[in-house]
């Protein structure tokens, strides 16, 4: 028995690892921008920022809300967007 498999055995006899193990999922803190989507647009959740001309053509004027100048937008919502603009030429 190496020395991180006697390190393990004694850590679950004082109790100390059973804090770890029940871990509750995350709750975020930013919700996401575009109205009518529940999901969180946290960093730690895959969320992006988006500029409020590319919120605009993908959502339109009122689809969306604003934060500093730039629209955050959740994981999902991100993919919506990414796909629509995938065959468009930015340069």
């Amino acid at each position: 028995m190496g020395f991180k498999a006697k390190a393990r055995k004694h850590r679950k006899d004082t109790g100390e690892d059973q804090s770890k193990t029940k871990s509750s999922k995350k709750e975020g803190e930013l919700s996401c921008g575009v109205k009518g989507c529940d999901n969180f647009a946290d960093k730690s959740h895959g969320g992006r920022s988006l500029s409020v001309d590319d919120a605009i053509e993908m959502w339109g004027s009122g689809g969306y809300t604003m934060r500093k100048g730039r629209v955050r937008i959740c994981k999902s919502c991100y993919r919506k967007w990414k796909k629509e603009n995938k065959n468009e030429d930015m340069y």
